[in-house]
């Protein structure tokens, strides 16, 4: 007896990226903000979890650091756990959808720059909200060991590194980042994709690669703790950096992915999708278009 598979094929995976920009594309662009400003603070979470696993360590970490590193990558991916289940709007998970559906003219390139600019500034008021309102003044961190911790680690992500050393480890980063999307939209389960989000994270945390928005919260949370970092430096070597470095990283799988799974992509219906011709579900529809051939050649 054949069993279903637990994940899509990479092309229906390759597929659903593409479904996935087109509904983003269509999107109102109120709910888009909106979406994005709860995805930086969901990413937050996750973040100062791992800021009070790391840094309220400060034995075990002179004694042991990579184990910290380790148990400060294990708990941050619960926040893009959260936005992969709801359905918010990260930036650097749209940096994989946008640019494939774009080269296989899904959605037009003013769509990916409208999407860009708006998640972009959405993922930043949620991060800077979280971290001004609900942990600052909150208090929750302000004390030993938190407070020295919080400062050094803002200097050290957007200080102590050259420009080229934070723009290559946001190259890394949304490798990872975009690999654990890719699996997450091919798991058929919740707990799959939990699981396929999970590992990817930890290990782009657990080795210091750089995140344009989670930095988004810890480096402007440890300059409101006092780190001698002013935001024209944050601008100008950490976001910048970041953010082009993660671009470059998500192209390394929408590139490939475009090519070698996408070829025969305007046979599904997708190519004027932006134009309303084609379904909301082209996964769907490309399937059963499938189907259908594999039962004519029986």
């Amino acid at each position: 007896m054949d069993t279903e598979p637990a994940t899509l094929k990479p092309t229906e995976t390759a597929q659903r990226m593409v479904d996935y920009a087109v509904s983003k594309h269509r999107e109102r662009y109120e709910s888009c903000f909106w979406k994005a400003f709860a995805a930086g603070a969901m990413l937050s979470f996750g973040n100062l979890l791992s800021q009070i696993v790391s840094g309220g360590s400060p034995s075990l970490n002179a004694s042991n650091p990579g184990l910290v590193k380790f148990l400060g990558g294990a708990v941050f991916p619960v926040g893009l756990i959260m936005i992969t289940l709801q359905n918010q709007e990260l930036l650097t998970s749209n940096m994989l959808y946008f640019p494939m559906a774009v080269l296989k003219r899904a959605v037009p390139f003013w769509g990916l720059c409208v999407n860009w600019i708006i998640v972009f500034f959405g993922n930043l008021v949620g991060s800077l909200f979280f971290a001004a309102i609900l942990v600052r003044y909150t208090g929750i961190v302000s004390g030993p060991p938190y407070h020295d911790y919080i400062q050094s680690f803002a200097i050290h992500k957007a200080s102590d590194p050259e420009w080229h050393q934070i723009f290559l480890r946001g190259i890394a980063c949304n490798w990872l980042v975009c690999v654990a999307v890719w699996q997450a939209a091919a798991a058929k389960d919740t707990l799959s994709k939990i699981v396929g989000v999970w590992i990817p994270i930890m290990i782009f945390v657990a080795c210091s690669y750089d995140h344009v928005i989670a930095n988004m919260y810890s480096v402007p949370l440890g300059m409101m703790f006092g780190a001698d970092l002013t935001t024209a430096e944050y601008i100008r070597k950490s976001l910048i950096a970041s953010l082009i470095g993660n671009i470059v990283g998500a192209l390394f799988i929408a590139l490939p992915a475009t090519y070698m799974y996408l070829s025969d992509f305007a046979a599904g219906g997708y190519r004027n999708a932006e134009n309303g011709e084609a379904s909301g579900s082209s996964v769907s529809s490309a399937t059963e278009v499938k189907r259908h051939e594999l039962t004519k050649s029986q």
